[in-house]
Order: C-alpha cells, then structure tokens, then sequence
C-alpha cells in the first residue's frame, strides 16, 4: 500500500511528528512486514507512505487501531486533502 499526502505549507514538522508516532506503533503490529515514510524531494513535496502488510485483515486491523484512528485526527488540519491511497500487490518477476 502506498499513499501520499500533500501537506499545508508549515505543516511539515506537526505532520511528521504525528507521522513518526503512528509509524512506530504501526511498525510493531504484528501484521505487519514493512512501514517507511518518505518525504519527495520535488515538486509537490509529498509524504509517501510505503506499507505492507501480511493480508488484508492485517490492513483492516491496522485502519481500526487507535494509533491510525489518532494519526488520523492529528493530520486532518495539516494536509491539503485526504491521502490518496494505492492498493498494491506484489508481481512475481522470476
């Protein structure tokens, strides 16, 4: 899963600090494989968050977490429209 945010301007650091927090919960669920914020370097200036989880459910449970529900709330203000969000699957390329 990926899904970018475009921020408010000044909106940087409360963002990634809310973001920071949900990460490290997010990262000790235990569906969780992989969860890495990046920050695009051009144009728009992106939060890219690169999310994988073991199934679906681990998706599901992750979205119904008070840390997620938290993040949430703390970035409603700071981001110039919901994120939008890229279901992804992996493609086997052996």
């Amino acid at each position: 899963m990926v899904a970018l945010v475009t921020l408010k301007p000044d909106a940087d650091d409360a963002f990634l600090a809310a973001a920071s927090t949900c990460a490290a919960a997010s990262r000790g669920e235990a569906g969780t494989l992989h969860y890495e914020i990046w920050r695009e370097t051009d144009g728009e200036r992106r939060v890219v968050f690169n999310e994988l989880y073991v199934d679906e459910e681990a998706v599901e449970q992750h979205m119904a977490s008070d840390h997620f529900k938290a993040f949430g709330r703390a970035a409603a203000d700071l981001w110039t429209a919901p994120p939008t969000i890229i279901v992804t699957h992996p493609v086997d390329i052996d």
